[in-house]
């Protein structure tokens, strides 16, 4: 799960690990590749086979992960339409949102013209 994924990058860089070893899904590595792209983290990799499969991330992106607002739970699911899709922090921060169109960020959301699950904001 995504939360689980967010909480573990957060300690790791708290604890200065240079590599975090996560097990894998898909919706975790569609998360670590908008994180890589908004630079949080440095790389990721797949590695394994089958069930066997797990994410090496290295940790030594340009930025730290200074806090985060987990906005939808298992027990409580938030969504918005693209016309409601706020910036974070003024503009420093990313909020992270599944769609029809696949894991985005607010503002490729609110680009694209589609609303959906608000997942976190993290800066």
């Amino acid at each position: 799960m995504y939360i689980d994924l967010i909480i573990k990058i957060k300690n790791a860089e708290n604890a200065k690990k240079d590599i975090l070893k996560t097990r894998y899904s898909k919706m975790d590595k569609a998360v670590i590749d908008i994180l890589e792209k908004k630079g949080f983290i440095k790389s990721s990799e797949v590695k394994g086979k089958g069930y066997k499969k797990y994410i090496e991330i290295n940790l030594n992106g340009k930025r730290k992960i200074q806090g985060l607002k987990i906005l939808s739970k298992p027990s409580v699911k938030t969504y918005s339409g693209y016309k409601d899709i706020k910036s974070v922090k003024s503009g420093f921060g990313t909020l992270v949102m599944t769609t029809p169109n696949g894991i985005l960020t607010g503002s490729e959301a609110k680009k694209n013209g589609v609303g959906g699950q608000l997942l976190f904001e993290i800066w």
